[in-house]
């Protein structure tokens, strides 16, 4: 987000009633997935399940002339959604975290200038982690966001909750809420071009133009001096739905395979056997491997059999596997197992530590 100019802040949690009625989106029967709770003092609060109201009530601070424009600001936060059936695990759930970014422009062309770099950056975010050739620009309602219409990217998934129609040529999608002649027809395309896939959406981007600004007063002057309502679009990616969808993309039988974009760690190191000489040869490699500012799980449990570490291996999902045992010593090698695969090979202890080393 950063490298398409966004600068990165933390809102609170807490929401301003009173900044939200200036929407109408504080109303349950608008925004049905509010949780809500009242302070000592008898006033009501929210707890945010976005955050456009607040940043726009936020930027009023910040920009008053078209030299403030354009502003673009995003946050990791956690959000909390009153859903009415939580499932799949992380997939969908009350409380979960969220990247999202906003944008504050002088004119729509400028906006949709962002827009279009925005979508590109998150289409990379998706490709680096290696969801890239299964997730697709897909094109929806606004839902409680906006009533104009709003991007989604989708991934295939057969545990995923939307239904979209991929077009069969073109890198792009359309929920099956709007799927209609209409809509394909104004898109230029055909039906008959489009396959129903199921999928779970992983990131959104709003378009609001003026009116979340018009509604809330948020304006500045241009170069004319005259008054002139703000343009604003919102993206999100859904963090820690996102883990659940790489999980549920990427795993086997045995558990998770993690993509080493993502992986809590890139090797998992494990000791089999109590010998001194086993033992040192792998705190050696686990030392050299931290020292190269490499992330490493290490495996050094003495009350676990060696079919019970391959198997909490397998499960947890590293990319890269690391064994050192007697066995491997005899040989002064070490191990090594992709994830992603069934062989393994030994690869010279001296090899190996030069290739941790750098050199």
């Amino acid at each position: 987000m950063k490298d398409i100019g966004s600068e990165e802040f933390i809102m609170s949690t807490l929401q301003n009633k009173e900044v939200w009625e200036k929407t109408d989106r504080w109303d349950d029967k608008k925004v049905d997935i509010w949780f809500k709770s009242e302070l000592k003092n008898g006033n009501q609060v929210g707890f945010g399940w976005s955050h456009e109201e607040p940043i726009v009530d936020l930027m009023k601070s910040y920009i008053t002339s078209y030299n403030d424009l354009p502003r673009f600001v995003h946050q990791f936060q956690n959000k909390l959604r009153n859903e009415t059936r939580a499932k799949s695990g992380v997939i969908r759930c009350r409380e979960f975290i969220m990247k999202d970014m906003y944008a504050f422009c002088g004119s729509d062309e400028e906006n949709m200038e962002f827009y279009n770099k925005s979508t590109e950056a998150y289409l990379k975010v998706f490709k680096r982690i290696g969801l890239g050739d299964i997730t697709y620009v897909t094109s929806a309602a606004g839902g409680v966001f906006t009533d104009k219409f709003s991007h989604e990217f989708q991934t295939l998934c057969e545990s995923g909750e939307d239904l979209i129609y991929v077009h069969k040529d073109n890198n792009i999608a359309i929920n099956k809420e709007i799927y209609n002649e209409e809509t394909v027809k104004k898109m230029g395309l055909e039906m008959n071009d489009f396959e129903e896939k199921k999928a779970a959406e992983v990131g959104n981007i709003f378009n609001f133009g003026t009116s979340k600004c018009e509604q809330m007063d948020l304006y500045f002057s241009d170069k004319e001096g005259n008054r002139k309502p703000v343009y604003l679009s919102s993206y999100g990616i859904g963090i820690t739905r996102l883990m659940g969808v790489l999980v549920e993309v990427f795993h086997d039988d045995k558990g998770i395979i993690w993509p080493e974009a993502v992986a809590p760690f890139k090797k998992h190191l494990i000791v089999l056997g109590e010998d001194k000489e086993v033992v040192d040869a792998a705190e050696e490699l686990y030392k050299k491997i931290i020292d190269n500012s490499e992330e490493v799980l290490f495996d050094d449990r003495t009350n676990v059999t060696a079919g019970a570490k391959f198997a909490d291996a397998d499960l947890i999902g590293i990319p890269q596997r690391l064994i050192i045992s007697k066995k491997t010593l005899a040989e002064n090698s070490v191990e090594v197992k992709e994830r992603s695969s069934a062989d393994s090979r030994l690869v010279p202890l001296t090899e190996m530590l030069a290739v941790v080393e750098g050199i």
